[in-house]
C-alpha cells in the first residue's frame, strides 16, 4: 500500500527534494496526491513535472479531498508553521524542510500541536545523513576523543551561493529567520547530534558587511538593472527553462523577483556571523558562517578528554581530484590516526539518497538516530534564534527562555 504525500510550497526545493524523487524513484511506496502553492503558476509546473499531480487552489481543501496521509512543507519558512499545525490537526503526519519554523513562539505552537493531535513531526536534517558526517558521529560515540570538552565549526558559503540568499526571499530576517536559522540550523543539528547534548545559553554577534548597499552601482533587480554587463553578481533569470517557468513567468502572481540586487535597500539578513553556545553537558561550540568567501565548505575540530578529531569538507581546487575524505585523529600518546572515508556521490555528499529511504519508508534501521523530529528540529533552530536575539539585545539567551 502507497503512502500518498501532498506538498505545500511549489518552490525550486519542494519540486527538486521530494515532488519529483516521489514521482521517479519512489512510486511503488508513495504517491503524490496534491499539490498546492499560493502561486498557481509554480503549483501547475511542479504538476507537470510530476506526472500531472492534482492541483488545489485551497489548502484545507486538499487535506479534505486528496486523501493525503502526509504533508510535506516546502513553503518559506515564515509560514512553516501555519502549515504544519493545520495539517496536524487534520489528522495527518507531516514532513518538513529545515528549518522547523523561525522562532520560540512558533516553535511552541508547532510543539503543542503536535502533542494534541498524537501526530509526528520530522524535519529533514540530510546532513545527518552524509557518510562522512556518519563516521565522525560513529568516532565519538567510540569514544575516540573521550568527554568532548569544546567544539569549533567554521562554515563558509561562497560569492554563488551566499549570494543567492540576498537575490530571493532569505534576504528578510523575519522570513527565514536569517541565515542563522535557515542555514545555521544544518550545522547546529549537526552539532547536537554528534555530542547528543542540548543547547543551553548562546552569545552571538552579527552584521551585514559585504551585501547590501555597500556599493553605488546598484539596482533593484538583475532584470532591469543598468549595470548588467558589468556587475559579477548578475543573474539571467530567463536563461535556465526551469527559473524562467518557475519564477520569471509566475511574477504576474504575486510580485516576487527571484533575482533581487544583492546590494540592494531593504536587506536585514546578516553575511557574517560568529556565536558562542554552552551545551548542558558544559561542552562549549564556537561557530562562524561567512556569506562571502572565495570557497565553501566547512571545517571543525573537536576536542576532548583523550584527544582532538578534524574534519573538514570544502570545494576548492586543491581538493580536486581527492578519492577520499579525510577524519584525523589526534590522542594523547603523540599518535594521530587518519581516517580515509570514500566520498560519496549524489546530492549532499550522498545524504538526500539516504534521507529519502528513511522518509519513505525503505529502511526503518536507525542505530544512530539520524532521523530527526519536532523537539530536534527545535533544538537547532532556537540556536539560531537565540543568536539573533542576543544580536538585537547585546546579552546571552537561555534556550530555555525561548522553550518555556
Amino acid at each position: 500500500m502507497r503512502t500518498k504525500y501532498a506538498i505545500v510550497g511549489a518552490g525550486h526545493r519542494g519540486l527538486h527534494m521530494f515532488a519529483l524523487p516521489i514521482a521517479r524513484q519512489f512510486g511503488e511506496v508513495a504517491e503524490l496526491t496534491g499539490i498546492y502553492d499560493v502561486n498557481p503558476v509554480r503549483a501547475r509546473y511542479m504538476s507537470e513535472a510530476c506526472g500531472n499531480a492534482p492541483v488545489y487552489d485551497d489548502f484545507d481543501r486538499m487535506l479534505i479531498n486528496s486523501g493525503v496521509d502526509t504533508v510535506i512543507v516546502t513553503t518559506i519558512d515564515y509560514y512553516h508553521d501555519e502549515y504544519i499545525i493545520r495539517a496536524l490537526r487534520a489528522g495527518c503526519d507531516v514532513i518538513t524542510e529545515k528549518p522547523m519554523t523561525t522562532d520560540d513562539e512558533k516553535c511552541r505552537a508547532i510543539l503543542a500541536a503536535e502533542k494534541e493531535s498524537g501526530r509526528k513531526v520530522t524535519v529533514t536534517f540530510n546532513v545527518r545523513f552524509i557518510p562522512y558526517v556518519r563516521r565522525v558521529k560513529e568516532l565519538l560515540r567510540e569514544g575516540a576523543v573521550g568527554r568532548v570538552l569544546s567544539v569549533h565549526l567554521e562554515y563558509m558559503l561562497d560569492t554563488s551561493h551566499g549570494a543567492d540568499y540576498f537575490r530571493r526571499w532569505h534576504r528578510d530576517l523575519v522570513l527565514g529567520g536569517g541565515l542563522l536559522v535557515h542555514k545555521s540550523t544544518h550545522h547546529f543539528d549537526m552539532i547536537n547530534w554528534w555530542l547528543d547534548d542540548v543547547p543551553h545559553t548562546v552569545h552571538a554577534f552579527g552584521a551585514t558587511r559585504f551585501y547590501g548597499p555597500t556599493r553605488e552601482n546598484r539596482g533593484e533587480r538583475c532584470t532591469t538593472c543598468e549595470h548588467a554587463s558589468s556587475c559579477e553578481f548578475h543573474m539571467d533569470l530567463n536563461a535556465d527553462p526551469e527559473m524562467r517557468r518557475m519564477y520569471a513567468e509566475a511574477e504576474g502572481e504575486d510580485g516576487y523577483y527571484r533575482d533581487q540586487c544583492v546590494f540592494g535597500d531593504g536587506i536585514t539578513t546578516y553575511d557574517t556571523m560568529s556565536v558562542n553556545l554552552r551545551y548542558e553537558s558544559g561542552a562549549l561550540l564556537s561557530y562562524s558562517l561567512n556569506a562571502h568567501c572565495p570557497y565553501e565548505g566547512w571545517k571543525v575540530s573537536i576536542n576532548g578528554t583523550n584527544g582532538r578529531i578534524e574534519a573538514e569538507s570544502f570545494d576548492h581546487p586543491l581538493n580536486d581530484g581527492q578519492p577520499n575524505d579525510i577524519v584525523r585523529l589526534f590522542n594523547r600518546k603523540g599518535e594521530a590516526v587518519v581516517y580515509h572515508v570514500p566520498k560519496t556521490n549524489g546530492v549532499h555528499g550522498g545524504g538526500d539518497d539516504r534521507l529519502h529511504r528513511m522518509l519513505f519508508g525503505l529502511e526503518t534501521d536507525d542505530p544512530y538516530n539520524q532521523s530527526a523530529g519536532s523537539l530536534e528540529g527545535a533544538h537547532s533552530m532556537l540556536i539560531g534564534v537565540a543568536a539573533n536575539r542576543s544580536i538585537a539585545e547585546g546579552r546571552p539567551v537561555a534556550i530555555g527562555e525561548l522553550l518555556r
